[in-house]
């Protein structure tokens, strides 16, 4: 690149995409210049993120090519099964006896995933801090806090002005910093998108018995109520409700809170206590129009945000991470000119569908679960039954979930670049 750039590749913000794609670019030998209005310190402290994320197995084994894998390990706990039960009676302890239910087993695809598990459970703010490890042990430079004011681009280069006054030059700009992505409104790309009318309510909660890798998701008419395993017995807990239900429940009082939580949750893991605070979170869909303009390319939430239903949000980020990384490096292997329309399609045709039909996918499954319709109910009832007798449906859809199918990218598949 030209001596006159800062870097070959500046990318506005510092999350787990973000982060991601810096050390993919950064250990294959470009120049990287990583931009968070948040330090990485502010980033991992337990009031930043209350979230928990389940990562696919395929997108773990990228941390581990890209020198991160190590400092998440301890945190990471293997999803061994997932039981998803349908029903109106609350209790997420309704189980494979009682109504409709899918009920998926790490062991059934072992032959095939390497004897991964269906994915892994990692605490957010834990993934940023062995993200934040990785980065600064790669000795990737970062400014931190620092916030985005305008971006330019001309026929050469891209440069991103920061709010105090400093101006980065490169050959391209990467916004990931967000549904507000100022990248992506500075480079004129529109998007669409609607509020749901649900609010997710995010609380770690500490077990009276061992949950044994099992994830249980169970709808119910307000939506879905997930209790996600977690390391030492302890669960993920997102429950999810009309946004005035679950205002009400943020502001309860600890012994109201845990009333309604002993309701909801039931006893088949014993007493289910919160530890720490509780959080909510208004859901929402917003997909980018383009992922990519000239010297300018789109990553995690700047590209698509999807409702949590499904737990696939952070992997469609991490999937995009892989596939603009490889991109990117092999493009300038060829000795082409990275930020070029041209070379940037590549990326935007490579991750354009599979972006598209999952955002479909889990809106459809947002409306279809999230209601009380007896004709919807008997629907997705016969489809889950269906789905959990027919074994080859359901692998195909286990190895879907843990980014084991498709045109993967190197990285996804353990491979360096």
């Amino acid at each position: 690149m030209a001596d006159a750039f800062d870097a070959d590749v500046v990318i506005a913000g510092a999350g787990m995409a973000g982060a991601t794609l810096t050390l993919g670019l950064a250990r294959a030998g470009l120049r990287c210049v990583l931009i968070d209005p948040q330090p990485f310190e502010a980033q991992v402290a337990p009031s930043f993120d209350g979230r928990a994320s389940a990562v696919a197995y395929a997108a773990f084994r990228q941390w581990r090519v890209l020198g991160a894998g190590a400092a998440l390990e301890p945190d990471a706990q293997r999803i061994e099964q997932i039981l998803v039960t349908d029903g109106h009676a609350p209790g997420a302890a309704a189980g494979r006896g009682r109504g409709f239910h899918l009920h998926f087993d790490a062991a059934e695809i072992a032959d095939r995933a390497d004897g991964e598990p269906l994915g892994y459970m990692l605490e957010n703010r834990l993934i940023r801090a062995g993200l934040a490890a990785a980065v600064r042990d790669a000795g990737i430079q970062v400014l931190a806090p620092a916030r985005v004011a305008a971006l330019e681009v001309d026929a050469r280069a891209a440069t991103v002005r920061l709010e105090d006054g400093r101006a980065l030059r490169a050959a391209l700009v990467v916004g990931a910093e967000g549904r507000g992505s100022v990248i992506r409104r500075a480079a004129g790309i529109g998007a669409v998108g609607w509020d749901y009318p649900q609010t997710a309510v995010v609380a770690t909660v500490g077990l009276e018995r061992d949950h044994a890798g099992v994830a249980y998701e169970y709808f119910l008419p307000g939506g879905p109520f997930a209790i996600l395993p977690l390391t030492g017995r302890r669960a993920s807990l997102v429950w999810t409700e009309p946004t005035a239900r679950a205002e009400a429940l943020k502001a309860a009082s600890p012994e109201a809170f845990h009333a309604h939580l002993a309701r909801r949750f039931g006893d088949f893991l014993g007493e289910a206590r919160i530890e720490g605070a509780v959080f909510t979170y208004p859901l929402s869909m917003q997909l980018a129009k383009r992922l990519a303009a000239p010297r300018v390319a789109l990553l995690g939430d700047a590209a698509h945000g999807v409702h949590p239903i499904a737990g696939q949000g952070l992997n469609l980020g991490l999937k995009g991470a892989a596939a603009l990384a490889e991109t990117l490096v092999d493009a300038a292997r060829l000795g082409e000119d990275i930020g070029s329309l041209a070379v940037l399609e590549r990326y935007a045709r490579w991750r354009r569908f599979d972006t598209a039909m999952l955002a479909a996918g889990m809106d459809a499954f947002v409306h279809l679960f999230s209601n009380a319709n007896p004709v919807l109910r008997l629907a997705r009832g016969l489809g889950m039954a269906a789905v959990n007798r027919i074994g080859p449906a359901r692998r195909m859809f286990m190895q879907e979930a843990g980014g084991g199918l498709g045109d993967l990218p190197r990285l996804l598949r353990g491979e360096a670049l």
